[in-house]
């Protein structure tokens, strides 16, 4: 049995990532030929909008082998607009390929993406492109990456003629010099036979310094880190070997049944693909998938590897591996296969955007609600919000680009044309204080639902949670079922209209009665007590934060200054290297939605802006926006009451 490692290749855009990815495929046999991106023959850039713009916009799974390793890798996109993609492709990882390209260095993603995998606690290995572009300066690269990411970084190969086509990479030699050194000091400090060989002054074998450096690498305490130019084919080969140290997958077949569906797709002629990695337990055609927190249990009719625009049958998908389930037709991307999750969760983007979608031929509109069902199944980021009182429809995004992207699949897809409302900033808001909800919904008869909240604000990105202080003789267990299943609904919308977060809520008291209670009861109590203790509590607006990176010519200090003051912002204090300024700033999304376009400008195009999401923070109510309340109001109480009971 071959051993199984699920990696992702993760980076900042234009690192070169589907490239390298096209160069493995290549190394390894899997390809006859080299495609390119350029030539729009990429094998994981397949899809139509992609080879169109030259750019990575979903997440590709592919499989090559390496000796006696199968490598299950993903090439994700690059682009902040579909980070979306990325964070989804974590959670199923074994290990990532970071790749900074030598030429461009650390940029904005390429940090957000370190700290990520950082907080998965997921074991790395770095891999230095473009060798050969002008501008490539790999030590003082290395130097940089030292000092931002890790002290840990064992550099495995040496390198010549950087910044020419005659770039060469050559691995280090593991016998004898400083990386033996290296390597010795990592082996000696976890590996008992190494420590006895350097007690009695014997080389240690190489095998022992291997198997040393992988346990390193698997705890996160060593990040290997490779060279080379994907494009020329320099590097990659010693890259597959390198891939080949990091831990494999666990293949617990005999476990408990736990997988993740990571990605959803519609294919004509096939329906709905679940993408899925199985941490434990075994599939087989025909097999029942129960999907946690769903009662209905759906059977595969097929299961088949997905190699990037090609596919081939499996029959059986077991622990370790990747492959797409067909006939579900109920599964949604993010849902976990059995009752145990296994995997990790990480948050590398929120949608700050939101936009009202229209179709350009007015009759098509349910069609369009349907279309956009779909992708929001693929993407639950997207998050659509169809209201059919006011027939208006939205979606949330994280950039302009993703918008393009939307359209041309909308097209593609579904041969409608669509039109895009002008984005706007998504706030938030969250309770000013400590406070009290309650809600006495005993009339008119028959009804009976009495509730009482504590309310109380929490720290930034803390999210929401629920818990209940009062016992089933008070409120029966099911009725409290009904209150934490409406709350997350009821929260979508506060005072001023926006989501409400960062908060507990605790259920503190209330009652039931054992007649005029009705099973729906708790349904409509909950969003009228939850806005009466909103009320009580008031609420502050949140404002979407974003971190701008710039680079420029010195000359350019003074306007980047004003320009982040003029943006309600705050900064570092810059860096000048040499005749090079570099500044990171903290402003708000709303006063810097253009500001790219005026940065370019500024240096004529030849200054470097990378932006991440950098939380919420508090803003005024003045200079924010509210938003208009989409259905009924809780707090207009005869309406909430007739509508939830059907009586409108």
């Amino acid at each position: 049995m071959k051993d199984i490692i699920n990696i992702g290749i993760v980076a900042h855009a234009d690192a070169g990532k589907t490239t390298l990815t096209e160069q493995l495929l290549y190394a390894a046999g899997e390809l006859r030929t080299l495609g390119s991106v350029d030539g729009r023959d990429a094998q994981t850039d397949w899809l139509d909008i992609e080879r169109q713009r030259g750019i990575s916009v979903k997440a590709s799974s592919t499989r090559l082998f390496w000796g006696d390793t199968q490598i299950n890798l993903i090439d994700t996109p690059g682009h902040v607009d579909f980070a979306g993609e990325v964070q989804r492709s974590l959670s199923v990882l074994d290990a990532a390929v970071l790749v900074v390209p030598a030429s461009e260095g650390i940029q904005g993603q390429t940090e957000l993406l370190w700290e990520a995998l950082s907080r998965l606690n997921m074991p790395a290995l770095l891999f230095v492109n473009k060798l050969d572009r002008v501008g490539a300066e790999p030590q003082a690269l290395l130097e940089e990456l030292t000092a931002r990411f890790s002290s840990e970084l064992v550099v495995m190969e040496r390198w010549e003629a950087a910044q020419t086509r005659a770039c060469q990479v050559f691995p280090l030699d593991w016998e004898q010099g400083p990386f033996n050194d290296r390597l010795t000091e990592l082996a000696v400090d976890s590996d008992s036979e190494a420590e006895t060989c350097f007690l009695e002054d014997r080389p240690i074998p190489l095998p022992v310094l291997g198997r040393a450096l992988r346990e390193k690498i698997a705890a996160r305490q060593a990040f290997p880190v490779y060279l080379g130019a994907a494009a020329l084919g320099i590097g990659v080969g010693e890259l597959l070997d390198g891939i080949c140290l990091l831990p494999k997958a666990s293949r617990q077949e005999d476990g408990p049944l736990s997988g993740l569906v990571y990605k959803v797709e519609h294919e004509r002629g096939m329906g709905k693909a679940a993408h899925v990695r199985l941490f434990s337990g075994s599939i087989a055609n025909r097999d029942p998938v129960p999907l946690r927190g769903r009662s209905q249990v759906e059977k595969v009719t097929q299961i088949r590897r997905v190699l990037a625009n090609r596919q081939a049958d499996m029959g059986r998908l077991a622990a370790g591996d990747i492959g797409a389930l067909y006939g579900l037709s109920q599964v949604r991307t993010g849902d976990v296969i059995g009752e145990e999750a296994l995997f990790r969760e990480v948050s590398l983007t929120a949608p700050l955007l939101k936009v009202q979608v229209f179709p350009k031929a007015p009759e098509r509109l349910t069609e369009l609600v349907e279309a956009l069902g779909e992708l929001t199944e693929e993407d639950p980021l997207l998050d659509m919000e169809w209201e059919p009182e006011e027939r208006e429809l939205y979606i949330k995004i994280t950039g302009m680009i993703q918008l393009e992207v939307i359209a041309a699949f909308l097209q593609d897809r579904f041969g409608l044309e669509a039109a895009f409302d002008s984005p706007s900033v998504i706030y938030k808001e969250t309770p000013a204080k400590a406070g009290v909800g309650i809600e006495n919904y005993t009339w008119p008869k028959p009804c009976w639902a009495c509730i009482q909240f504590d309310i109380e604000p929490r720290e930034r990105g803390f999210g929401f949670q629920f818990e209940s202080a009062v016992g089933d003789r008070v409120i029966l267990s099911r009725y409290q079922a009904h209150i934490a299943q409406t709350l997350p609904g009821a929260l979508k919308q506060g005072l001023y209209g926006w989501e409400v977060t960062d908060l507990k809520i605790t259920l503190t008291g209330g009652s039931h009665h054992l007649i005029h209670t009705h099973p729906l009861d708790f349904f409509t109590a909950t969003p009228m007590a939850l806005m009466n203790g909103l009320e009580n509590t008031g609420c502050t607006l949140l404002e979407p934060m974003t971190t701008l990176r710039m680079s420029a010519g010195e000359e350019h200090a003074g306007r980047l200054i004003r320009d982040v003051l003029a943006m309600r912002g705050s900064f570092e204090p810059p860096v000048i290297h040499k005749t090079e300024l570099t500044m990171e700033a903290r402003v708000p999304v709303a006063e810097s939605l253009s500001y790219p376009v005026e940065f370019g400008s500024l240096t004529g195009g030849r200054g470097m802006l990378s932006t991440r999401f950098s939380g919420y923070e508090p803003c005024p109510l003045e200079l924010g926006k509210t938003a208009k309340r989409r259905g009924l109001d809780p707090r207009d109480r005869a309406k909430w009451i007739l509508h939830s009971r059907n009586a409108l």
